[in-house]
């Protein structure tokens, strides 16, 4: 005589189980969405070609500043210092130009030195033991200072070889274009690639990584590393852009990077992030700009409700992982 175990059928999720996890997989999309659709009807000069291409080269400086900033929080850390590095890549691009060096050097040199800037974090992170909050404070602050040093606090003209990044290709503005690319490699790098798969392994438990033979102290360093280049590329497309590097630009860009990163479904405890999701948050915080200046709502009263979308986006993170 045989004996069958069954396994008991998993019960049906209702209609309401169901609509939630999908508010869950999809709540950035969908809250870009619902802020278009409210821009639009407050004012219908939202949707024109010209206003939407706006859009995205306001979302472009955020957004790299955001795929780099990914990689730091899928791996549980944090990086206050990505909009100082930017200026600081794009003031010694223009120091170097400024000292009769080929424009094309400029360019390579400004992400080199976020390069450097963020692997110093990690390295203070990683071998120093240094909280990542802490030791990105610290580079935020030595970063500026370098910044005005090398500046003395003037603006430093960009040669043609920068000032292309804030042109057009075929009509479409390049620091679109370059957005695009940084996104696909950072969505490759995440979702291809062993070491994408190894950050998600380190943010996610730590202690089990490093007994799985993760190395974790070099992942964390390389991590801020790749955060401090996408820094520097940030900086050289505000340069371009801006035809000039300020020693004061980009500050509080750290800020919307964190939360565009949020926005997108990122948990600040380490192990979730999409690329994806960090795009469609960083269009979020540009739309909900853009949307007011064509309202013409003051600046002041723009930083209050931005504020009040980061302070909403680490709500949800809160709830996600208690009822995770």
């Amino acid at each position: 005589m045989s004996t069958e175990t069954t396994t008991p059928a998993k019960p049906a999720r209702t209609s309401r189980q169901r609509l939630g996890q999908f508010l869950s997989d999809n709540g950035a999309l969908v809250g870009l969405v619902v802020v278009v659709v409210a821009m639009f009807i407050a004012t219908p000069d939202f949707l024109t070609t010209t206003n939407l291409l706006n859009v995205g080269v306001q979302a472009a400086v955020v957004a790299i500043l955001a795929f780099g900033m990914t990689y730091v929080i899928v791996a549980a850390g944090i990086d206050l210092s990505v909009g100082s590095v930017a200026a600081l890549s794009a003031v010694s691009a223009g120091w170097i130009v400024g000292q009769g060096m080929p424009g094309a050097l400029g360019l390579v040199a400004g992400p080199l030195v976020g390069l450097l800037a963020g692997l110093l974090s990690g390295l203070a992170t990683a071998y120093g033991k240094l909280p990542s909050f802490i030791a990105t404070l610290a580079m935020l602050s030595v970063a500026r200072g370098l910044t005005l040093v090398i500046s003395g606090g003037r603006p430093q003209s960009m040669p043609d070889e920068i000032s292309w990044l804030g042109s057009r290709v075929l009509g479409v503005p390049v620091p679109i274009l370059v957005t695009l690319v940084m996104f696909a490699i950072t969505a490759f790098v995440l979702n291809r690639t062993v070491f994408g798969r190894s950050l998600y392994a380190v943010g996610g438990n730590e202690e089990a990584a490093r007994l799985s033979g993760l190395a974790v102290k070099k992942l964390t360093a390389a991590v801020f590393a790749l955060s401090g280049l996408y820094a520097g590329i940030a900086g050289m497309v505000l340069a371009g852009r801006l035809s000039s590097a300020q020693p004061q630009a980009a500050v509080g860009y750290e800020l919307d990077a964190i939360a565009a990163v949020v926005i997108g479904g990122a948990s600040l405890s380490g192990g979730q992030g999409r690329a994806t999701g960090t795009l469609i948050g960083a269009l979020v915080l540009a739309v909900i700009r853009n949307g007011l200046n064509l309202l013409n709502v003051s600046s002041f009263w723009q930083q209050v409700v931005i504020g009040l979308v980061i302070a909403l986006a680490v709500g949800i993170d809160v709830l996600r992982r208690k009822t995770s």
